[in-house]
């Protein structure tokens, strides 16, 4: 399991050898991200790496806040070549390791997961339901191995889309986006939404559409996987937490029932001892004589007796008596 309080601080020389300043070409930059470009050099934006720190350290505070809350959700976008294995890696060590409530899109963003989720889940029970036939012999001896062939390319379409997401039950609470110039159309979803948003933000993008924009290197993958583990590290640390606290409370919760059940268990046997008032007095009596009446009724052969007794057959002498 993760460890309680692991993160260290990031330094600037850190993100300096992971080369998170090296920004696009001057011709290609956004207007708005100018207040985080530090210089051009070479035809080249250079990004200021303090304004890196401060909105990782940002990012990463709204991560893990998020995450100590209960059945919180949050959704890692990473759809261009250098991130999807970063992103699989991080995303499926957390799960390896207990962590939940974190999925991953790695292939494409299919439009409707955040706006039109009820329609996304329908496809997600279809790709389970795929999943569970190609498994079952007896299902599959029922079709032909064409109609078989055909589900397995249908699961295999699906499983590139939604296998990431397809355990979620809700819409996310956050996403965080590797490249949200290239992912516009999760951005534009998330502002639909209302969704919070966490995301890398190059000299070629917008930073005011995002709520906690990363001004990084986008592009190289030693930068994208230092970020990526970080904000990876940040939602293990809140959940880790959270389950800790659960766990904690749930133990002091038993206790006291277990404390409350001895005290009614000795409540009990008090009122049985003594009589407190007229009530319990009556309720006494009443125990009291049920005892004694099981007690008296196997021993009543008296009673059977005198029943049985014979009268004296001094009737029927005094009958014959008279016919004569």
């Amino acid at each position: 399991m993760v460890e309680k309080g692991f993160m260290k601080d990031i330094t600037l020389e850190e993100l300096l050898e992971a080369g998170c300043h090296f920004g696009h070409q001057v011709t290609r930059h956004n207007p708005k991200s100018r207040d985080f470009v530090f210089e051009a050099r070479d035809n080249i934006h250079i990004i200021d790496l303090a304004k890196t720190k401060e909105g990782l350290d940002e990012a990463t505070s709204f991560i893990r806040n998020l995450a100590k809350k209960d059945g919180s959700t949050i959704i890692v976008v990473g759809t261009k070549r250098q991130a999807q294995p970063i992103v699989i890696e991080q995303v499926e060590k957390l799960k390896k390791e207990g962590i939940p409530g974190i999925y991953y899109v790695t292939n494409r963003w299919i439009g409707g997961i955040l706006t039109n989720f009820p329609e996304v889940l329908k496809n997600f029970k279809k790709l389970k339901e795929l999943g569970y036939r190609l498994q079952s012999d007896d299902e599959k001896a029922k079709y032909t191995k064409k109609e078989v062939g055909m589900w397995e390319k249908s699961r295999q379409k699906l499983e590139s889309f939604y296998g990431g997401i397809c355990d979620m039950e809700r819409t996310p609470d956050a996403l965080f986006i590797v490249d949200t110039h290239m992912e516009d159309l999760a951005v534009r979803e998330s502002m639909r939404t209302n969704t919070t948003t966490v995301g890398i933000v190059d000299t070629n993008a917008d930073p005011a559409v995002i709520n906690y924009p990363i001004p990084a290197n986008d592009d190289a993958a030693a930068s994208l996987q230092l970020i990526i583990s970080r904000i990876a590290d940040a939602w293990a640390e809140g959940k880790q937490e959270y389950m800790d606290q659960a766990e904690k409370i749930k133990k002091q919760e038993d206790k006291l029932i277990a404390e409350n059940a001895k005290k009614t268990e000795s409540n009990i046997k008090v009122t049985s001892n003594f009589s407190i008032d007229n009530k319990t007095k009556e309720i006494k009596l009443k125990t009291i004589e049920k005892e004694s009446i099981v007690e008296v009724k196997p021993k009543s052969p008296e009673k059977k007796s005198v029943v049985k007794e014979k009268k004296p057959k001094k009737e029927k002498t005094e009958k014959t008596d008279l016919t004569n």
